[in-house]
């Protein structure tokens, strides 16, 4: 039988899932997409994703590769998974990609979403994809701020302490923050690549300077210090979603953000 390699676009609320990453004896996105998989294709199917969400943060666009012999045609693959998957874990879209492709090393960006619900009494609604924060924030301050980290920095004071990588030189395409509908502030940050915790201690950081504890011209300080306690607390995972992944370079003149 011939063997297809397929990427699959997943979207997941993360509440109730210890991260995308299998792990003994915990519920994970990795886990269940491999247990539904493996039930479908008597095969035993072994999920890559392009990236590895913490427990608690959502997605909207992970992306998977997997390998099959199992001769589904390629457009129905988003039904079948549909019908054996969990609700809070749902397949978007499924393609056909070449031997070569790999969901994360052919990554050339990510965009992320971390929301803040600023209301006095948190949206009943939408309170597991926000992070109720009732204070009053200044955006022109914080948008100030996110400009000094767009392009190639050292983001070693804006990750965990704990991060087991080397290299924390990361580079950023965008970082803005949006007021799209009362009681709600997005920063959304895109990049080649993101450090642990990395996009909730900017979004810890940002807040800092929407209250007027850091002032907007400090960023750059924060980043040549290269010290986690230079830069604000780590912002809870429920506001915190993965938006996007692509697999063609950024062009920050023509690529806008969807509204």
């Amino acid at each position: 039988m011939t063997v297809r390699k397929l990427k699959m676009t997943v979207s997941y609320d993360g509440t109730d899932y210890s991260g995308f990453q299998r792990q003994p004896d915990k519920r994970t996105v990795q886990g269940m997409l491999e247990e539904c998989l493996t039930r479908v294709t008597g095969e035993s199917v072994t999920v890559t994703g392009a990236g590895r969400t913490d427990a608690g943060v959502h997605a909207l666009g992970q992306v998977v590769h997997f390998e099959t012999s199992v001769p589904i045609p390629t457009e129905r693959w988003d039904r079948v998974m549909n019908a054996a998957l969990p609700r809070d874990l749902q397949v978007q879209k499924v393609e056909r990609v070449p031997p070569k492709f790999h969901a994360r090393k052919s990554a050339c960006w990510k965009r992320y979403r971390y929301t803040l619900d600023t209301g006095r009494i948190p949206d009943l609604f939408r309170r597991r994809f926000r992070t109720h924060y009732p204070r009053s924030l200044d955006p022109g301050q914080m948008k100030r701020a996110a400009r000094h980290l767009v392009g190639t920095h050292d983001f070693t004071s804006l990750s965990a302490a704990r991060a087991s990588v080397e290299n924390r030189v990361r580079t950023l395409y965008r970082c803005d923050i949006l007021e799209e509908e009362s009681n709600a502030l997005h920063i959304e940050v895109v990049g080649n690549g993101f450090l642990y915790h990395m996009v909730r201690i900017i979004a810890g950081t940002l807040v800092d300077v929407g209250l007027k504890k850091i002032a907007p011209d400090d960023l750059p300080g924060i980043l040549s210090a290269k010290d986690r306690s230079a830069a604000g607390r780590t912002f809870p995972p429920e506001g915190l979603v993965l938006v996007e992944v692509g697999y063609t370079p950024w062009e920050a003149e023509e690529k806008e953000f969807p509204s």
